[in-house]
């Protein structure tokens, strides 16, 4: 039924995502498909690494880790952003194209106050994608 697996990676949060993680890799493995990580990053310098460089060497490294935990193929892809507070969906529906994905898994957030004046990533990312979206809290 699906074919490749896209998930959203934001590397300074890695420890929020296992469960999104955790299931991405078993539907990677029920469809034997694989799995792109993709981690959107700025050229400046970020808490998380000090250029682009190193940020995708940080993904590559995470999905390979993924690998080898969960036995299922993967990919990583990094994006550079200008701003990505304000153009991260963008770049995610972009890259849902760009990697053949059909699949997007997202982890949430728990929703806040905020989540009422502002749609969160994944709600956009579902409503405008032509991927299904399963979005993992």
């Amino acid at each position: 039924m699906y074919t490749h697996i896209m998930v959203p990676v934001d590397l300074a949060h890695v420890e929020t995502l296992d469960k999104a993680l955790r299931i991405a890799a078993d539907l990677a493995k029920h469809y034997s498909c694989a799995v792109t990580y993709v981690g959107v990053t700025m050229s400046a310098p970020t808490s998380t690494a000090h250029n682009p460089e190193e940020f995708d060497q940080k993904l590559a490294a995470f999905a390979k880790a993924q690998t080898a935990e969960h036995g299922h193929e993967t990919r990583s892809r990094t994006e550079v952003s200008h701003d990505p507070t304000i153009d991260l969906d963008a770049t995610l529906l972009k890259t849902i194209h760009a990697v053949g994905a059909d699949l997007v898994v997202m982890q949430s957030h728990v929703p806040g106050l905020a989540d009422h004046l502002w749609p969160s990533n994944g709600g956009t990312i579902a409503t405008r994608s032509d991927a299904s979206v399963l979005i993992v809290r």
